[in-house]
């Protein structure tokens, strides 16, 4: 039978189950009652976005959030719909049944469903360190993109206009096509509900202690900005009957727990989704993780990035299963709930038990509720997305990860978040792969004095014109070996004085089969030319696996411990003298 600590790997609710005490219970249910508040407009608003009837919103917070609590590893991430991802959801189902004979609402459940299965997939096989080759800036960059997109693609709602596209320039189009259209009840509705939540953003939590009203309240007031411009706007339009004089409202809502559903697992519906998914399935992953590493660390918390991709997917099929859409962890909720002292996931179970309690007795009272004020809640939650300050950080510190960024972002902006999202991943990799495929060599010498070793562009060194070390400063693999190989080529040839060439590897961890038949390769034409080869400081590891291969056997030089021993065995001479002569130098420099 399984030891408990296995069974807590994959169920980390015995983990922190069996400690959970009374204390823990009031601190998440008070956690719990804040996010409830925040998160019923916005799973509302999520909804819209993703193009589903507003209660998917409700579902697909529900089920979800309860399956993370079980099996995620964050004690405060608050898991459902989110901006970004449901911008793609709505991306993908667009695409999918404008050429298929499906339903958005089923093609809906089919793609969270394959997302979840994507992310469990990964988890069991421990894939969690996926993400680290998504750069930060190409993702900062893509969100950025996508937070605008979600922006202006909301002032249709604000209008009271029909008006569709994929990307900035389609959806401007559209916009001011339509103008002479807007509706100015909507437009004033959308515009002060706007104004509004700007505004209790700011302004709210800072007007109350100045009233008088100690801190706790004023921010628990301030969190429920977004239901009081709901509660506002929604009396409005009952009152005044504007639904009669063109203001879009979002009409009934079943009042039910989340049903069951079956998404359709066709062929030809995965096949087209597959690609859809795997990038929800990505980017879900890593907004989520990097929003659970950084609350985990002002706890001194662990997460586990394997266990929160099994977590994620099992949210993502229990979304498939109770009518919902994709899902992840929410920054500005997660927020919220670490802020308002949630201890533990049962924070989250309390949050699905009140948005359960929401659906069921509180939906009728949005029958009114006008569309405006829900795409002012999305346009404000969003905009804290947009950052355009890693343009320029990127700018100064690195012209190419400039480049990515900005062609992520003018990607995204101008044909879609499928295609932006894609190069923001294809970007990642390529960098990665360029980075690595040039590796950093440098030519070292002895600093005089010591047994160290560093680069003759950088410091005033001791060097033997017979001896050449070269400092590898990265693995070697299949990517970077050629580079290797000519480096060296390119050095040695037109130097007749070279009789020793030492490879220095103390920055190498790792060296596979293409980057050993290369060695192999130099070892031989070094000998051609009359040189021998040598390495040193090779790690532990390394040389365990150079020892079951050839290369050491037929090593033209030795295997040196250290690059002191290597050059004192190699330049004997210079090691007296010229260190002698080089210190006196540095001396003067000194004086």
């Amino acid at each position: 039978m399984p030891r408990m600590s296995t069974w807590s790997r994959y169920l980390p609710i015995l983990d922190w189950g069996r400690a959970y005490s009374g204390a823990d219970a009031l601190s998440d249910l008070a956690a719990a009652i804040i996010v409830t508040i925040m998160l019923i407009p916005q799973s509302l608003a999520y909804a819209m976005l993703a193009g589903l009837p507003p209660e998917a919103g409700l579902y697909a917070s529900i089920v979800p959030i309860l399956l993370y609590s079980i099996f995620g590893t964050s004690r405060t991430l608050a898991v459902g719909p989110v901006a970004v991802v449901s911008l793609m959801t709505a991306a993908a189902l667009a695409d999918v049944t404008a050429t298929m004979d499906v339903g958005y609402a089923a093609a809906a459940l089919t793609l969270a469903g394959l997302s979840g299965a994507i992310l469990l997939a990964m988890g069991v096989l421990r894939l969690g360190f996926v993400a680290n080759f998504l750069s930060h800036p190409v993702i900062s960059g893509f969100i950025t993109a996508s937070g605008l997109l979600i922006a202006v693609s909301q002032l249709k709602h604000l209008m009271g206009v029909e008006a569709q596209g994929h990307n900035l320039v389609e959806l401007l189009g559209a916009l001011v096509a339509h103008v002479p259209q807007t509706n100015p009840l909507t437009l004033a509705i959308g515009a002060g509900a706007l104004a509004f939540l700007f505004w209790v953003r700011t302004g709210l939590r800072p007007t109350l202690m100045r009233l008088g009203l100690r801190r706790g309240a004023a921010e628990f007031l301030a969190k429920a900005g977004p239901v009081a411009a709901i509660l506002v706007t929604t009396l409005l339009v009952w009152q005044l009957a504007l639904a009669q004089s063109g203001v879009a409202i979002v009409g009934e809502v079943p009042r039910s727990l989340p049903p069951f559903t079956v998404p359709d697992l066709s062929l030809e519906l995965l096949g087209a989704l597959l690609m859809p998914a795997t990038l929800i399935a990505i980017i879900g992953f890593v907004e989520s993780i990097s929003v659970a590493q950084t609350l985990a660390t002002k706890r001194r918390q662990r997460i586990d990035p394997d266990q929160e991709l099994i977590g994620l997917g099992a949210a993502n099929i229990g979304a498939s299963l109770t009518g919902g859409f994709p899902v992840t962890g929410g920054f500005s909720r997660s927020v919220v709930n670490f802020d308002a002292g949630a201890r533990t996931p049962a924070a989250g179970a309390f949050t699905a038990i009140g948005l359960a309690i929401a659906a069921l007795f509180l939906t009728p009272l949005i029958y009114f509720l006008p569309k405006a004020t829900l795409a002012a809640t999305i346009i404000v939650a969003v905009l804290s997305l947009v950052d355009f300050n890693t343009l320029r950080h990127a700018w100064t510190y690195s012209k190419r990860d400039f480049g990515a960024v900005a062609v992520t972002i003018l990607l995204t902006l101008g044909f879609g978040v499928e295609i932006g999202v894609t190069a923001g991943v294809v970007l990642s990799v390529l960098l990665f792969l360029y980075d690595t495929s040039r590796p950093h060599v440098a030519e070292v010498g002895l600093v005089p004095g010591t047994e160290h070793f560093r680069n003759i562009l950088r410091h005033q060194v001791v060097t033997d014109p017979t001896v050449l070390t070269l400092r590898i400063d990265q693995s070697l693999y299949f990517a970077n070996a050629r580079f290797l190989e000519d480096y060296i080529y390119n050095r040695v040839i037109d130097d007749p004085k070279l009789k020793h060439v030492v490879l220095m590897c103390s920055a190498v961890n790792e060296i596979d089969m293409s980057a050993l038949e290369t060695l192999e390769m130099i070892n031989i034409r070094l000998g051609e030319l009359g040189l021998d080869l040598s390495l040193s400081e090779v790690k532990g590891p390394v040389m365990d696996r150079l020892q079951r291969a050839e290369l050491l056997s037929h090593l033209t030089g030795s295997v040196y411990l250290s690059q002191f021993a290597a050059y004192r065995a190699l330049a004997p001479r210079a090691d007296t003298q010229s260190a002698l002569a080089a210190q006196d130098r540095a001396d003067k420099l000194c004086g």
